[in-house]
């Protein structure tokens, strides 16, 4: 069970729910493609190395190398995983973070205005910058979203719904 249903008021329903978009996940995928192999041929290629010390540094590198890759990309993806957003037909909460928890929930007869940005890579891959501006408050923006036109859309729907 989520942030998002341990959370839940009386009467509250989910309406719609979204995450992350996987391109966050693109950098860290770039990192563990290029640093884990290095690791594995330094690995390989350290019985080349002539000296004790030299061929023991080769193995350093190499597994340093491999745990960098790995661990940045075990990172990125707890990261995306600990990210929920969703529009009840109540609120839309906005929850990110597993270790360090970061949550923002506007009832929807405080919202303002909805807005999304998507720049030429988020329209063709369906993600974008979702700003919320709620009556008296600040404007708070949260990147990547997926599906972020849709999830506009059905903050849209349950605010006409429950005037």
């Amino acid at each position: 069970m989520g942030y998002v249903e341990q959370n839940l008021i009386s009467g509250e329903q989910i309406a719609y729910r979204s995450t992350l978009h996987w391109v966050v996940l693109l950098r860290s995928m770039l990192v563990f493609v290029i640093l884990t192999p290095l690791g594995v041929v330094m690995l390989i290629e350290a019985s080349n190395v002539n000296g004790s010390q030299g061929r023991e540094a080769v193995n350093i590198l190499g597994i340093v190398a491999i745990v960098l890759g790995v661990v940045d990309l075990v990172a990125a993806m707890i990261r995306r995983s600990g990210a929920e957003f969703a529009v009840t037909n109540k609120r839309v909460i906005f929850k990110i973070g597993l270790m360090k928890r970061s949550s923002e929930e506007i009832f929807l007869s405080k919202i303002e205005s909805v807005t999304v940005n998507e720049g030429l890579w988020g329209r063709a891959l369906n993600y974008g910058t979702i700003n919320v501006r709620g009556t008296g408050g600040t404007l708070e923006p949260f990147h990547k979203i997926a599906h972020a036109q849709e999830f506009r859309r059905q903050i849209q729907e349950q605010i006409s719904r429950n005037p």
